[in-house]
């Protein structure tokens, strides 16, 4: 059976106070590593709904009742509430999950700023909101971040680069297939991105295509027709930390009876050589059940 990363982004205030901390008691008790990515800054929710004129975004909405899962107040952060500021409000939280041996790092600043405005931003903006959240979590955790995760898969050409200048050992901002070292502008970036494999709870729910198949299922039969296949899951603090906990726990305790080695991604890249891993490029891509396009790896390699 297959090595499965598990990935857990953790987008917002509410999901930082609650959602993480249940997701933290469940892997404890069933003895499962997995690395928490962590907003470190405002929480903008709100500011989401500029989205809506975005195809397949209602789609979505309606599938995953958005409301359920982050509530209404959260939904109003940044738009009639004012944003609370996760890494000075929810610090103490942090610090428990990265005390009990859980690796810990940095998902975004701003998630709403960051998703919606990095794919046209130049390097200024993106080096001040990657400074932003580095210095917030080497603040609460007193030691610099090792990982990122781009909010949203989103990212644009000043990322590799800005990733090395600020420590960054690897990275998982992108959707693909497999490890590769990421190419811009024909050389190859020295951080390399472990990007997410499976498809997400959220994308398959309610998912008409798959004719009604439970997601806990579904991802249970992709690992189980390549059991041979190394995996990264991203799960998210305010979804299976919440309403979905216990298909989450169901969907662990399978994937453990069937062999499958569950692990963060430092154990999962601590496995790796770096220096042979394929060079690809990062392309602007589709995922199904997801609105919108991400950053995706090239299934050729190359440009």
């Amino acid at each position: 059976m297959a090595r499965i990363a598990l990935k857990i982004d953790v987008d917002t205030f509410r999901g930082t106070r609650e959602g993480a901390v249940r997701l933290a008691d469940l892997l404890e008790r069933l003895d499962v590593r997995a690395t928490f990515l962590f907003s470190l800054g405002p929480d903008h929710t709100g500011r989401a709904i500029k989205r809506v004129f975005r195809r397949g975004f209602l789609g979505k909405v309606k599938r995953t009742s958005v409301v359920e899962h982050y509530g209404i107040r959260t939904l109003l952060y940044g738009v009639l509430l004012p944003g609370p500021h996760i890494g000075r409000r929810c610090r103490g939280f942090m610090q428990d999950i990265g005390r009990r041996a859980f690796e810990v790092g940095v998902h975004t600043w701003d998630h709403i700023r960051w998703q919606d405005g990095v794919a046209r931003a130049g390097e200024p903006w993106t080096r001040r909101e990657l400074e932003l959240a580095t210095r917030e979590f080497s603040d609460i955790f007193a030691r610099a971040p090792v990982v990122h995760g781009a909010a949203g898969w989103q990212m644009n050409r000043y990322v590799p680069a800005l990733e090395q200048q600020l420590g960054f050992r690897y990275a998982s901002d992108t959707r693909g297939s497999a490890p590769f070292l990421p190419l811009v502008d024909g050389a190859a970036a020295a951080v390399p991105q472990l990007p997410t494999t499976l498809p997400t709870f959220d994308e398959l729910i309610g998912r008409e295509d798959l004719g009604g198949e439970d997601p806990v299922d579904h991802l249970l039969g992709l690992t189980g027709r390549a059991p041979g296949g190394d995996q990264v899951f991203t799960l998210h603090a305010e979804l299976e930390g919440g309403a979905y906990l216990a298909s989450f726990e169901r969907l662990l305790r399978e994937w453990k009876a069937r062999g499958a080695e569950l692990t963060d991604l430092a154990t999962y890249a601590g496995r790796l050589d770096f220096a042979s891993l394929p060079r690809c490029s990062i392309i602007a891509g589709a995922v199904a059940g997801r609105s919108g396009t991400l950053a995706v790896q090239s299934p050729g390699g190359g440009a």
